[in-house]
Parts: C-alpha cells; sequence; structure tokens
C-alpha cells in the first residue's frame, strides 16, 4: 500500500476532508474531492492543494475511487449517497466514515443501540467495506500532528473499526502512510467506542497510550 498510488475520493471539504486530503496528496495518491455545492466551488481550494487534486461531482468522486472517505455532516448522509448515485455505486468499494453523529452540536442522535458506522453501512451496497477511521481525530491535529518517519508507537493514534479484516488492513496502511499510527479496535459492533463523548475522543494519544485509556475504562480487551 505504501508504494501504491491509489484514487481517494473525498466526500466533503471541511476541516477533515481538506486536512486528509492534503495528506493524501503529499503521499502521492490522487485525491477526487467533492462537496454539496458541486465542482466549481472547489477550484480555488483544488488549486491550492496543488498535483494530484481534482475537483469532482460526487458521483464522479466515487466513480473514480478505490476508496472513499465520507467527511459530511452527519445529516447530510443520505442526501451525499443519493448524490453518488445510490447504495449501489459504493458497491466493493473501501468506504471510510469519518462521521460523527451529531445532530446540532454537541447533541447526537439516538442510534438505538447500533454504532454510526453500522448506520452507514445498511444504507450502503451490501457488498461496501467500511471502515470507521478520522472521526476521533481533532482537525488540528490531523493538520498538524503527521510524523511520517517517526516509529509507530511515537506518533499520533487514529482508531478504526470495520468488519472487513482486507479493508482495515489497507486503511490502517494509508493511514500509516500520512504520518499517523492506525489503532484497530475490531468490528463496527464495536464503533461506539470510537464516537462522541469516549474518554478519548478529540485527545491526542499515541498507541501506547490509547491502549492504556482503554485499559482503564474496562476495554482492553478490544
Amino acid at each position: 500500500m505504501a508504494s501504491q498510488s491509489l484514487n481517494i475520493g473525498v466526500l466533503g471539504s471541511g476541516n477533515i476532508g481538506r486536512n486528509a486530503a492534503i495528506h493524501f496528496l503529499k503521499a502521492g495518491h490522487t485525491v477526487y474531492l467533492a462537496n454539496s455545492r458541486g465542482p466549481e466551488s472547489l477550484r480555488e481550494a483544488v488549486a491550492e492543494l496543488g498535483a494530484g487534486a481534482r475537483a469532482a461531482t460526487v458521483a464522479d468522486a466515487v466513480g473514480r475511487a478505490e476508496i472513499v472517505l465520507i467527511a459530511v455532516p452527519w445529516l447530510a448522509k443520505e442526501k451525499t449517497i443519493d448524490s453518488a448515485g445510490g447504495a449501489g455505486v459504493f458497491a466493493g468499494k473501501i468506504v471510510i466514515d469519518a462521521m460523527n453523529p451529531y445532530t446540532e452540536y454537541p447533541a447526537t442522535e439516538d442510534l438505538g443501540g447500533r454504532t454510526s458506522s453500522e448506520i452507514v453501512a445498511s444504507l450502503l451496497s451490501p457488498t461496501a467495506r467500511v471502515v470507521k477511521a478520522f472521526n476521533t481525530i481533532y482537525f488540528q491535529t490531523l493538520a498538524d500532528a503527521a510524523r511520517p518517519g517517526a516509529p509507530l508507537d511515537q506518533r499520533i493514534a487514529i482508531p478504526i473499526c470495520g468488519d472487513d479484516a482486507d479493508a482495515r488492513e489497507k486503511v490502517s496502511s494509508l493511514i500509516e502512510t500520512i504520518g499517523f499510527a492506525p489503532v484497530d479496535m475490531g468490528s463496527l459492533a464495536v464503533g461506539g467506542l470510537q464516537e462522541p463523548e469516549q474518554p478519548f475522543y478529540n485527545k491526542d494519544f499515541t498507541p501506547p497510550e490509547l491502549h492504556a485509556e482503554l485499559e482503564r475504562i474496562g476495554r482492553g480487551a478490544v
């Protein structure tokens, strides 16, 4: 993964989407950046991002991508999926869910016992390979704290979870190439540990510190 150039669709040009795109580009990937306002609204942003960045419609970004990062507001998820062409266009793709279930910050939606990424997966093709990642990290940390040359245990941790082991491995490799350290939390069913109000949400932990925090809250076996 580290040496392979990927086409990555980034849906959402806010703090997380844009900063992730910057890192993906630095790692040699091509980024198709899309938002709800259309490609024309992204011309200036793409020019600033430089070589490898493309302004795209949501449908084009998903269609061209091997990996899709969804970083739109939670309440916009269905509209974004519809704009992409519906659930079927995500078939077989790795989909990184970076959303948090905020309704009106800091209020969150009652998910009825499901995790947010389980809900996202239910809205996509059954063969879409959903991985939860990039939702716990503060955007300024994402922007400024990448350390590609540092040992993994000295980098800022980005927790991930997903039901497809190969997808988790590929997203982990992507996270490593951009200078952070993936921490595999397990399946989507335990993804609630990555959601708001968890002790490590929006906090900067190295992997050893994150594992220590999980032990502290009695979830060290994840």
